[in-house]
């Protein structure tokens, strides 16, 4: 489709659905070039006020509390905000012809940079946010987002997108779902496991979501988790693949070797020590294999710019964080893993002796799984928070050892009597935080503040 229609060219008609930090971005964005832009939105103006008192988009039309069909099909252009379902409006425009598409993809057609695209169910933001850190240490002007936070379309007319610049995006499937014309010189698949199988029929379609990100990939250089089945069933017969593996060696892409991450390149064999990662987990062995790919089967980076970007980077806020050290014991935060496969993979591989504090609201499916990382990892005991305090005990059933705590201050006591020094606490939670938090973020810095005053 020709995007002239964000191009200051006539009284083009834009509709932005979703009045979240993604779609008033790219209101912000088609005002900018002279667009006349509606953004509908089912919540209310008590909710939106701030985002409507925006001097940008003061020339915008508001359509709050529900959706007009009129809106919808009378307009030259359609922004779906990630997320946003199928509704019966949007289905009346796609049958009327109006093109339909989404913020990351409308921000592709603007951008001249190379772009390293990343997707995944775990540990995305942290495979991005280490691309990026690599990405810099080239020199060029680098924008990293989409997912991780700033919206994509953010970084038209920065450095960053010109051809003299690097764009590092995390992108969901939701995003992904509009994505026609992307093509990034670099891309990542890294696991899938279930998740929103509300929106979604199946982990195939699902699954079928993530694979967009290779849609139009011919020989840029897509990086695959050989040790993920669904990614390497669906990746074994096309593209030009650089798989990465914790488990076994890998003849084109990167594997672990006792201490050392092994880069298998077409050029040769790069490798980096473990020791100057400040990472721990096999999983994050396998996050940093595949941002080392992303950059150095792309050509973007050197060898050196490789090392002295995995040396540099730190863990996310809420990511297997390290956040303090008290006589000897080391206090972790992974407030963010909200999943039980998510944890599992955090634990798996885990260095030293450690106590689990895990529970909050249950999120449907089994616990199996965790006790059964537990039993393999050098789990000393389990300290249990919240509402699924009882259904995890249940399934670790004493092995190994499990109590109660009424507050996280309490469940650090606890946790920090389990181990002794060398050990650690980790919180991994494995539940969401609502029983007893605002979200995943208030659950860490909880835990922070309580790890500070022991």
């Amino acid at each position: 489709m020709d995007y002239d229609i964000v191009a200051g060219v006539g009284p083009n008609k834009v509709l932005v659905v979703g009045a979240g930090k993604s779609g008033l971005a790219v209101a912000r964005f088609c005002a900018s070039r002279g667009a006349q832009v509606t953004i509908s939105d089912q919540r209310g103006p008590n909710e939106l006020g701030s985002a409507m008192r925006d001097h940008a988009l003061r020339g915008a039309a508001w359509e709050l509390g529900g959706h007009v069909l009129e809106t919808f099909t009378s307009a030259d252009l359609i922004v779906l905000s990630p997320g946003v379902p199928e509704l019966d409006e949007v289905k009346a425009a796609r049958a009327r012809g109006i093109h339909i598409t989404g913020e990351v993809e409308l921000a592709s057609r603007f951008i001249q940079a190379p772009i390293v695209a990343i997707t995944g169910t775990n540990g995305k933001s942290t495979v991005t946010a280490l691309a990026g850190e690599i990405a810099m240490h080239t020199g060029r002007p680098t924008f990293v987002g989409g997912n991780l936070g700033t919206p994509l379309i953010s970084c038209i007319g920065t450095p960053a997108a010109s051809v003299k610049g690097i764009v590092v995006v995390e992108l969901s499937s939701f995003q992904l779902e509009t994505c026609e014309t992307l093509k990034p010189l670099a891309a990542a698949l890294l696991n899938l496991t279930p998740d929103h199988l509300d929106r979604y029929e199946d982990l195939n379609a699902y699954g079928a979501a993530k694979l967009r990100i290779a849609l139009r990939m011919g020989n840029e250089a897509l990086v695959v988790n050989r040790d993920d089945p669904f990614f390497y069933e669906a990746t074994k017969d096309r593209w030009n693949k650089y798989y990465y593996s914790t488990r076994q060696r890998v003849d084109r892409g990167g594997f672990v070797d006792g201490a050392e991450l092994v880069l298998a390149l077409d050029e040769g064999e790069e490798r980096y020590p473990t020791a100057e990662m400040n990472l721990i987990g096999r999983h994050n062995q396998g996050n940093a294999l595949a941002a080392l790919l992303l950059l150095r089967a792309s050509g973007l980076a050197t060898p050196a710019q490789a090392r002295a970007g995995l040396k540099k980077f730190q863990p996310l806020p809420h990511r297997m964080q390290l956040v303090g050290e008290k006589r000897g014991v080391r206090y972790y935060d992974d407030s963010k893993a909200t999943n039980v496969d998510s944890v599992v993979a955090g634990l798996d591989g885990f260095p030293v002796p450690f106590a689990l504090i895990a529970g909050g609201r249950h999120k449907g499916g089994s616990y199996a799984p965790l006790a059964a990382a537990l039993r393999a990892n050098p789990c000393r005991g389990v300290v249990l928070i919240g509402e699924a305090a009882d259904k995890i005990a249940r399934t670790i059933a004493e092995n190994p050892p499990a109590v109660r705590a009424k507050s996280m201050e309490d469940a650090i006591v606890q946790a920090t009597a389990m181990v002794g020094a060398g050990g650690a606490v980790v919180l991994s939670p494995a539940c969401s935080s609502y029983d007893m938090f605002d979200n995943y973020e208030h659950r860490g810095r909880v835990f922070q503040a309580a790890v500070e005053s022991l």
